[in-house]
């Protein structure tokens, strides 16, 4: 079937523009009503530790996801059939042991530590008196979450374009506009509950997307006989290049994507924000079967979308084009909604980590800021502002491919943050010297393979190359530097007590 202009020309009706106005004033609602909680910092960034479990988790998957889950993943699952099943298992995989083994010593690290950010914990943890990790830390922060907010605001703006008709223009300023407003105002409190309104509509969308998209190509048979005429690569696991090592290294690649969440700082935050280890322990279920629910449904409505429409000139706008044809007009702004959700539910989180870091981290901590909590919440609040600000004009020159785009911000995080964070917490030999050694090559590896390696080794992802030598790196000089006094003990300590409240 070729795809008419139909989609494209969808008209912001009022049955369209309903769902999308009810949901812009929920997350302006529930930006005032989280609001209550921002009187303190540890209020504003962590919602003062007392989230329960399955707000913990559907906010934790939905922020992790973004908007290349609805865009960039179902495109993916267009382009390349079967083989994009490979994101799925190493997300799943990841978001599995980040819950099962991760979770809890962090959480206990930092309840005792009273840290409220990834670099409170990391100085407290090796005693960096000079606070050499929090000044990397917020650098790379910065940097990378520059790159991710403009990525997200790419994707609103594509998102308005697709299903509205609207202007490039229009969609990003708009969708940054409400993002900024209930983030700054609610701070991390909202930013939690609206991931889980916005995670329960993404998993209802995924869930209902792929199933009517398969019955309308005819069914399952139809589905994939009409792959297998297109292109019989579509439904081989290891794609195109097959059992080859450029096959191996492509299906690495695509599983190396889950290794982000053992240790990005916006994921490890919602862990500190829980309100006891328990809930971490029934937050975990949560996550993984919304994870499946999640990456299984994204790949499937791109595989549909490949029957149904397998002229389209850009995959990305396969999510757009199913839900407008195969819809009425109100599901098509429920399915805006859905993916705007996804986009909103990252952004949010990145806007309150790069506020912690600026206020938090810089202000409070290294230039030694005294003023009280209330006058630091109200400086938290416009940090969040001018950060989102700032994305706005580098998101209007659209860069062209939005999913690798994200994914490179993504793995930036990951390669700095994952090694050092993991050796911390299940290696008590580790020294502050090997963690800042590991952070910085961790960082520095992954954004020089995607500039100079990358094409020549069959497109590695470029987080693999960094975990491995951010990881080495941390070892190596950590062996030959001695670990911080009392380190140790409070390792032992820290473990002990987790298995007892097993």
């Amino acid at each position: 079937m070729r795809v008419g202009p139909a989609w494209r020309g969808v008209t912001a009706s009022a049955l369209v523009l309903v769902p999308l106005g009810l949901y812009m004033l929920v997350l302006i609602g529930l930006g005032l009503w989280g609001r209550r909680e921002g009187g303190s910092l540890e209020g504003y960034y962590v919602a003062g530790k007392k989230l329960p479990s399955w707000v913990i988790a559907f906010s934790s998957n939905a922020t992790g996801e973004s908007g290349w889950l609805l865009l960039g993943l179902t495109g993916m699952g267009y382009a390349v059939g079967f083989h994009a099943l490979w994101v799925v298992f190493g997300e799943v995989m990841g978001v599995a042991i980040a819950w099962t083994l991760v979770s809890r010593p962090f959480k206990e690290y930092t309840d005792r530590y009273r840290a409220i950010t990834v670099p409170d914990y990391l100085e407290q943890r090796f005693r960096d008196r000079r606070q050499l990790l929090r000044k990397l830390s917020i650098a790379i922060i910065l940097s990378m979450v520059a790159v991710y907010c403009c990525a997200q605001l790419v994707a609103t703006g594509k998102a308005f374009s697709s299903f509205l008709g609207f202007s490039y223009v229009t969609g990003v300023l708009l969708g940054a506009g409400v993002t900024i407003v209930y983030t700054a105002v609610g701070g991390f409190k909202a930013v939690a509950y609206s991931d889980l309104v916005q995670g329960l509509l993404m998993v209802g969308g995924l869930v209902m997307l792929p199933i009517v998209g398969i019955a309308a190509a005819g069914g399952w048979g139809e589905v994939i006989g009409a792959l297998e005429a297109a292109d019989p690569d579509l439904l081989r696991a290891m794609g195109s290049r097959g059992a080859t090592w450029a096959g191996v290294l492509s299906a690495a690649s695509f599983a190396g994507i889950g290794l982000a969440f053992l240790g990005v700082p916006q994921l490890l935050t919602r862990f500190m924000s829980a309100a006891s280890g328990r809930e971490l322990v029934r937050g975990g279920r949560v996550a993984v079967v919304c994870m499946v629910l999640f990456d299984v449904g994204a790949v499937f409505t791109g595989i549909a979308g490949r029957a149904l429409f397998p002229l389209l000139d850009d995959p990305e706008t396969v999510m757009p084009t199913m839900s407008a044809e195969l819809f009425p007009a109100l599901f098509t702004g429920i399915f805006l909604v859905i993916v705007l959700g996804a986009i909103m539910s990252t952004v949010d989180s990145l806007l309150i980590l790069a506020s912690s870091s600026v206020v938090r981290d810089f202000g409070q901590k290294i230039l030694g800021a005294a003023r009280g909590d209330g006058r630091l919440t109200r400086y938290g609040r416009y940090a969040t502002a001018l950060v989102g600000l700032v994305a706005i004009p580098f998101a209007l020159y659209e860069p062209p491919l939005l999913f690798w785009f994200m994914l490179f911000a993504w793995s930036g995080l990951g390669g700095a943050f994952v090694p050092v964070v993991l050796c911390s917490l299940f290696w008590k030999r580790t020294t502050l010297p090997g963690a800042l050694a590991g952070m910085a090559s961790g960082f520095a590896v992954t954004v020089v393979w995607v500039v100079w390696f990358k094409a020549s080794y069959h497109d590695l992802y470029e987080l693999i190359p960094g975990l491995i030598a951010g990881t080495a790196a941390t070892v190596i000089v950590s062996l030959r530097t001695s670990p911080p006094e009392g380190a140790a003990a409070e390792f032992e300590d820290v473990h002990a007590t987790v298995r007892g409240g097993a």
